[in-house]
């Protein structure tokens, strides 16, 4: 039985007051200084980026893509997350290729949702041997980690869903519907569904391992999420997070197109991109560090916002 529905309605109006003040209190701190709270540990995230490397490519239909779900699942079975598949096909240029998004829940005291994302295939070259090291397996990592952080939080004002995106990438040129494959598939199972509406936000993470990290701010991303992302940047003197602007085509574009507060934290300045030299010697653990003590900060100060409005 839930008894929290039985709260009379002037202690519902008393507990959430509170509730918004600690999370308000928490925010902006990294998660070692919030009371009891584990931290983001950056040689645990490297281990997951290190293992997806060791893997090799992973585009989307193939053996090794497999082999990578099957590693975020056992990664969030050994800490008690429950995980879906999410199977479809990508209609792409080179023919229908199946495709599988993975969901992990921690679920909170609403039903209401804050969805963190990552895709983690990576782009299919021919003609040279792409494993994807910052694009594709960083933002896995991290989110992998957060995974663990989270959960060890304790009692959550909202339930929080790990988004593990298939089909990102293009199979040739980013153009028209060839690209965001997994992102575009989750919107619409969830418009179907009817939970759109219990989606309060989204985060996406993406290519976050760069070894000279400079993440600027995307314009296509909803305001109030960039707004309280840099400034927990600024209080933890992450320079990292710059004022400048961007704009990008990723995942959260569907969320986005759907009504849906959502943010992309992204490194686009890289010159390994989508080249042979996007390897492990291109990031750096330090970087995966920044993204996520910048993310568990902001995160209680979000939940805030979410409270009140």
């Amino acid at each position: 039985m839930n008894t929290s529905r039985f709260l009379s309605a002037s202690r519902c109006f008393a507990v959430w007051p509170l509730a918004i003040a600690v999370l308000l209190a928490l925010a902006g701190q990294p998660a070692s200084a919030q009371s009891g709270a584990a931290a983001f540990d950056s040689s645990r995230a490297w281990e997951h980026l290190r293992q997806q490397v060791a893997i090799g490519p992973r585009p989307s239909g193939s053996p090794a893509n497999v082999k990578t779900r099957d590693y975020i699942k056992a990664q969030l079975a050994t800490l008690g997350i429950k995980t879906v598949e999410q199977p479809f096909d990508g209609q792409t240029p080179l023919g229908p290729i199946k495709m599988v998004n993975l969901i992990g829940t921690i679920p909170g005291k609403s039903a209401d949702r804050i969805v963190i994302g990552s895709h983690f295939d990576t782009k299919l070259f021919r003609n040279m041997r792409f494993v994807g090291a910052s694009d594709g397996a960083s933002s896995t990592a991290a989110l992998l980690e957060l995974a663990r952080v989270i959960k060890a939080r304790g009692t959550l004002p909202f339930t929080i869903e790990l988004l593990f995106l298939d089909g990102e990438e293009a199979t040739g040129e980013w153009q028209g519907t060839d690209n965001t494959y997994g992102s575009r598939y989750y919107v619409d199972a969830a418009r179907k569904s009817g939970t759109l509406k219990s989606l309060r936000a989204f985060i996406l993470l993406d290519m976050i391992g760069d070894r000279n990290l400079t993440i600027r701010r995307e314009s296509n991303s909803t305001r109030w999420l960039t707004e309280i992302v840099w400034g927990a940047a600024k209080r933890l003197k992450q320079p990292a997070f710059m004022d400048e602007e961007t704009t990008v085509e990723d995942d959260h574009l569907p969320f986005l197109k759907a009504g849906v507060a959502s943010l992309d934290i992204i490194d686009l300045d890289y010159q390994q991109w989508h080249t042979a030299q996007d390897t492990i010697e291109a990031v750096a653990a330090r970087s995966l560090q920044t993204v996520g003590d910048v993310l568990m900060a902001a995160l209680p100060e979000i939940e805030a916002r979410l409270l009140k409005h």
